[in-house]
């Protein structure tokens, strides 16, 4: 931190008179948003790996050289273990999707208008962006290749597919990878951009004035184009539906156009679809050590989701081409442990949710303002106490955050205090709930509380409203208190 302060007071020409920690984000980079005269602010960041800040450095110098919409480097010292950046803002465009998300996944014009600008600037990132630049200076591997490709495929294999104990002949399925990752990879006279590599909205900054930026971009290679537009519209968390993946794809290609006129669209898209799968099998991996081996509830409950985009992909014939895999996969996706639990009678789906019987309602408070009131009539329901688990806001990274944040998320689960305490309230919330839905019983209550109604119970509540409605298809009407959200599931 010392380093980091200097270098500003060498930039700047006076100390910062604000400095505020901002929450870690799944790296060994520490972020500092420091402020001067006027309110004016920069980033600072501060990273072990110098190799990695070196790469982010040159990487942002030779876009900002372009006009491309990444965050401009102000200042790095001489050992570059510290540098400044242009402060992008609090708002990523994973945030400004989220009431989409709280609505059933239902992307409006609003959103659709974001989500298509953010797709016309990728290509020039790739594209442009690649004009000129040296790959050396990116943190190895430089290049995507076949290799790189038979990375996240044994993961699948070794992370997921065999903790289901499926049988196959491993001969025959590892020839089969190996020519998948051959194909993903590309021949050799085909022309390779900017790969990106982490590319998703959290990754999206919005300006007020001047549109998305970009950051994050320090893994990036040499590599395909279609690998960075699986990677944004399959992201497993925003689950768009196909016809906007579909435009947006539209738009995609409409924008790459002007800068490869003779771009072969048919070939891209036939391209599109493999590294859909890649992106899938690469999910399916990360599920399956995150779920499986770290028994996380969250990644548990979005391997179902992640089989049925895997069905639908599979019935296009997508790896028809491997047909070792394709049988595979085709067999692994009708385990019965991957069928989607069969909606109780009584219960409904979302596009039904009105008529449902059963409404759940589920609230996150704090104790010291009151359990919240029950106006059903009904007595109240389940009350649970979350105090007894880790608390991030005792942290000073969290404590302006909500148990809907991703760094407080990350916190809570890498913990696990959290995860065994829901696996108890699960069991008892999903019998209880059944029994609700076969007694024909129309109002049922869940309450967590904990210390300020701010990080773990909002985590438990926003959880299990999810998992019920989920697994039971019923409305379920969720109220974070103390945080002013009501929303309808």
């Amino acid at each position: 931190m010392e380093n980091l302060l200097a270098l500003y007071k060498e930039w700047s020409g006076a100390a910062p008179l604000k400095a505020e920690t901002l929450p870690k984000a799944g790296s060994n980079r520490r972020y500092v948003r420091l402020y001067g005269r006027c309110g004016q602010s920069v980033i600072g960041v501060v990273g072990t790996s110098v190799r990695e800040n070196h790469s982010f450095v040159y990487l942002a110098s030779h876009f900002a050289s372009k006009g491309l919409p990444m965050p401009r480097i102000l200042a790095i010292n001489d050992d570059e273990t510290c540098y400044l950046q242009e402060d992008l803002g609090r708002v990523s465009l994973y945030d400004a999707l989220a009431p989409a998300r709280q609505n059933d996944y239902c992307y409006g014009e609003a959103e659709t208008a974001l989500l298509s600008r953010t797709l016309r600037l990728l290509p020039h990132i790739q594209v442009r962006g690649s004009e000129g630049l040296d790959y050396s200076q990116c943190l190895p591997p430089v290049r995507f290749d076949a290799q790189a490709a038979m990375f996240d495929l044994n993961y699948f294999k070794y992370s997921f597919l065999k903790t289901t104990d499926l049988p196959f002949d491993e001969l025959l399925l590892e020839a089969d990878l190996q020519r998948f990752a051959a194909d993903l990879a590309g021949d050799a006279a085909e022309e390779h951009y900017f790969l990106y590599r982490d590319c998703q909205a959290r990754n999206v900054m919005l300006l007020p004035q001047g549109g998305p930026r970009f950051i994050d971009f320090q893994g990036g290679m040499e590599g395909p184009l279609q690998y960075d537009v699986a990677s944004f519209l399959w992201q497993a968390s925003a689950r768009y539906p196909q016809t906007l993946r579909e435009y947006l794809v539209g738009q995609y290609l409409d924008e790459l156009r002007s800068l490869l006129p003779a771009l072969n669209e048919e070939r891209f898209r036939q391209r599109l679809d493999l590294f859909v799968l890649f992106r899938m099998l690469q999910v399916l991996g990360a599920y399956g050590l995150r779920g499986y081996v770290e028994r996380k509830r969250y990644f548990l409950d979005s391997i179902p989701l992640a089989i049925r985009s895997l069905r639908r992909l599979l019935l296009d014939g997508v790896a028809r081409d491997y047909p070792c895999l394709d049988d595979v996969l085709r067999r692994m996706v009708r385990l019965p442990r991957f069928d989607e639990a069969p909606r109780p009678a009584g219960a409904v789906g979302c596009a039904e949710k009105g008529k449902s019987p059963l409404v759940v309602k589920v609230f996150s408070f704090s104790y010291k303002k009151g359990i919240p009131a029950d106006d059903s009539g009904n007595g109240g329901g389940y009350v649970f106490d979350c105090r007894s688990t880790h608390n991030p806001g005792r942290y000073e990274p969290y404590k302006q955050l909500t148990g809907l944040d991703e760094p407080v998320i990350r916190f809570l689960e890498e913990d696990g205090e959290i995860l065994t305490f829901l696996d108890a309230v699960y069991h008892l919330a999903d019998v209880h709930t059944q029994r609700y839905i076969d007694r024909g019983f129309t109002s049922l209550m869940f309450a967590f509380g904990c210390t300020g109604g701010q990080h773990r119970s909002v985590y438990a509540a926003q959880h299990l409203a999810e998992h019920l409605h989920g697994k039971f298809g019923v409305e379920v009407r969720l109220c974070h208190r103390e945080q002013g959200i009501t929303v309808t599931l």
